[in-house]
């Protein structure tokens, strides 16, 4: 909106034409992003606690010490919706498919995880009924993965949009077509629900977030960077560096968020920001054709989730247990690491793998 104006203004005032810089906008999207938060921040703490949308802990699951959390405000992570969707609004080029995508895509798996998270609010004198029903929850998020997908392989100008980019050779792609938009959905939906898997202690969702994003932000901009990309041997996609703006909105609006969330936590994100943000690195991940990167980057989301899947395997075939509990950092809590140090060492094990994922930029 801020860059329409500008460049009409900027024909009488040509200091306006300098927000055509998108790496200014960038700067200037993580700084909003961030104040929008830390201001919006207490009211909706204080709105939380008013109508008592607080978290369920259950008890009798050998974490104990989580029923001190029962009662905190959840559902934090529309706060992070809400300064995102301004924020890209106000910095973003609206003229942009890119941009409307995963904007779109983010506020729609928000609007599901709202919803699952308002079930398990008003079900909670049944705790056989956490949220509503995992089929209706896959079939939402399906619905606008695919519908996400589908626009996106239509409007592909060039086959370099459609290709599958193995990491760590030069000229090593695999040419998808249809398959597109199979893998896409894959990754969409698969990485919303595994950062919502992570979202288990304070903060241990929202730094890895922010941390990919900003891997995936420097992504964009090398991919869309004509120069920048035929020197780096990766796909040029004409006009995805403007989504560098929606990376600096995750990133101010999730440090902003972590300011509340750090521990021990005042506020919850619940699954609205955790499907929310899953998809949106998904997305983002789609769009630049760095899938692989992104299951390298994301690694620690990959942890928790493959955790789950050979917990519930092991048990079903063998009638035994891998880990303590599942997701993993519950197996850590069990084995006597305090919280904030699980918290923390997940988010070195990030920022480590977000660099191995930067540098297959260059090991080509």
């Amino acid at each position: 909106m801020l860059l329409l104006l500008a460049e009409w203004f900027g024909k009488s005032l040509r200091g306006l034409l300098v927000f055509q810089y998108l790496t200014l906008r960038a700067i200037l999207s993580v700084i909003t992003a961030l104040l929008i938060t830390w201001c919006l921040g207490p009211m909706m703490i204080r709105r939380l606690r008013h109508y008592k949308i607080g978290e369920t802990v259950r008890e009798g699951i050998g974490l104990d010490h989580h029923v001190g959390k029962k009662g905190t405000p959840t559902m934090g992570g529309a706060l992070i919706l809400v300064s995102i969707a301004i924020t890209t609004l106000l910095w973003g080029d609206l003229r942009n498919s890119y941009v409307w995508v995963v904007l779109l895509v983010t506020l729609g798996f928000g609007a599901i995880g709202a919803y699952d998270d308002f079930c398990k609010l008003t079900k909670r004198s049944n705790p056989s009924r956490r949220g509503i029903p995992a089929r209706l929850k896959y079939l939402l998020q399906s619905l606008i993965a695919l519908m996400a997908s589908i626009f996106l392989y239509m409007h592909a100008q060039t086959l370099h949009e459609t290709q599958l980019v193995i990491p760590f050779f030069k000229t090593a792609v695999v040419n998808l077509g249809l398959g597109y938009i199979l893998l896409s959905y894959f990754v969409i939906v698969g990485t919303s629900n595994a950062v919502n898997l992570t979202d288990g202690l304070d903060g241990l969702a929202i730094m890895p977030a922010v941390l990919v994003a900003a891997g995936l932000g420097i992504f964009a901009y090398l991919t869309g960077n004509i120069k920048l990309a035929d020197y780096l041997l990766i796909p040029y996609v004409n006009g995805v560096g403007e989504i560098i703006i929606f990376v600096g909105a995750i990133v101010g609006s999730g440090l902003g968020f972590l300011w509340f969330n750090t521990y021990p936590a005042e506020v919850f994100m619940g699954d609205i920001g955790s499907l929310a943000l899953g998809a949106a690195l998904g997305t983002m991940a789609v769009m630049v054709r760095q899938e692989i990167v992104l299951f390298i980057m994301g690694g620690i989301f990959v942890l928790e989730t493959v955790s789950v899947v050979l917990q519930v395997g092991s048990f079903k075939m063998r009638g035994k247990r891998i880990f303590k509990m599942a997701p993993i950092h519950h197996h850590f809590e069990l084995k006597g690491w305090p919280e904030p140090k699980i918290i923390v060492r997940f988010w070195i094990i990030t920022f480590l793998l977000v660099m191995l994922g930067l540098a297959t930029l260059k090991l080509r």
